[in-house]
């Protein structure tokens, strides 16, 4: 079974999710179907000063316990939900950088199979620190086992692999994978790679023979916001992926946020994330 079409049932039964954007016709389309699908409970949320109220009471719920998880963003922009996530959700416990992923599914082909990639931070962060990248890279790596369910082998990206170039963009990540290798030594973790390094086996035993990734990287971390960006849009354009984000990280409770172009089905797909989130089906 595909990534997406297993997400309903994996996720608790019952959750529920707020969508302060109800109004809007492609959130209440999604919210149709998710109420005939029985996994998740959707709820409408209003507000008396319109969609930018709704959004605040349906965090405000959230932080207080009345909701499982909240899903904006087909009209309210990003720096809204997050402004929204900060103010009244706050960081989670120990996590100083929110950040966010697209989970980019790229379809079967030639034989090969589905590939979920993460990509982090396409979203938030414009230029992480060495210390932010080691943030982000945790947060996206604990999502992706709620969300993906398999374990994260994460790749810190850059223009060089190992030490075949020099720059202080390059000592920045190669700081950042030293950073996270003491935060989470149970996660499998290398860089400075170049991305066809770290996901293609056969270059990555001609570049980096050494690397505990074997060029089977599942967790991308760009070193700033315009590589990460460029990179989920072109994939997601010229290989036919979908792109389903950006997913927040560290927040204290799941708020995600959506493009403002989403179909209905990105709505619910980031739905069932959103769930999975709060909390995956415990059978």
């Amino acid at each position: 079974m595909s990534f997406l079409a297993g997400l309903p049932g994996r996720v608790r039964a019952g959750t529920r999710i707020g969508f302060p954007e109800a109004g809007e016709s492609r959130t209440a389309a999604a919210i149709e179907r998710l109420e005939r699908e029985e996994r998740v409970r959707p709820i409408a949320i209003s507000g008396e000063g319109g969609e930018g109220d709704a959004l605040r009471n349906a965090v405000t719920r959230l932080s207080n316990g009345e909701l499982d998880g909240v899903v904006a963003g087909a009209v309210a922009t990003t720096a809204m939900v997050l402004r929204a996530g900060l103010q009244l959700l706050g960081p989670a416990e120990g996590t100083r950088t929110v950040s966010s992923a697209f989970y980019m599914v790229l379809p079967a082909v030639d034989g090969r199979p589905e590939r979920v990639l993460t990509f982090t931070d396409a979203g938030v962060v414009p230029t992480p620190t060495a210390e932010q990248l080691a943030e982000i890279a945790e947060s996206a790596s604990d999502a992706r086992m709620r969300i993906v369910g398999d374990r994260p082998r994460v790749a810190f990206l850059s223009y060089a692999t190992g030490d075949s170039a020099g720059g202080e963009s390059v000592e920045k990540v190669a700081e950042g994978v030293g950073r996270f290798r003491r935060r989470r030594p149970d996660v499998v973790a290398d860089g400075p790679l170049q991305a066809d390094a770290a996901i293609v086996p056969d270059v990555a035993r001609q570049k980096a023979p050494g690397s505990p990734l074997e060029g089977r990287a599942n967790v991308l971390v760009f070193p700033d916001l315009d590589a990460g960006n460029i990179a989920y849009k072109l994939v997601q354009r010229l290989s036919g992926a979908r792109a389903l984000g950006p997913i927040l990280q560290g927040l204290a409770a799941p708020l995600n946020d959506l493009s403002r172009g989403a179909s209905v089905e990105d709505i619910v797909e980031v739905a069932y994330i959103t769930a999975l989130l709060a909390g995956p089906d415990p059978s």
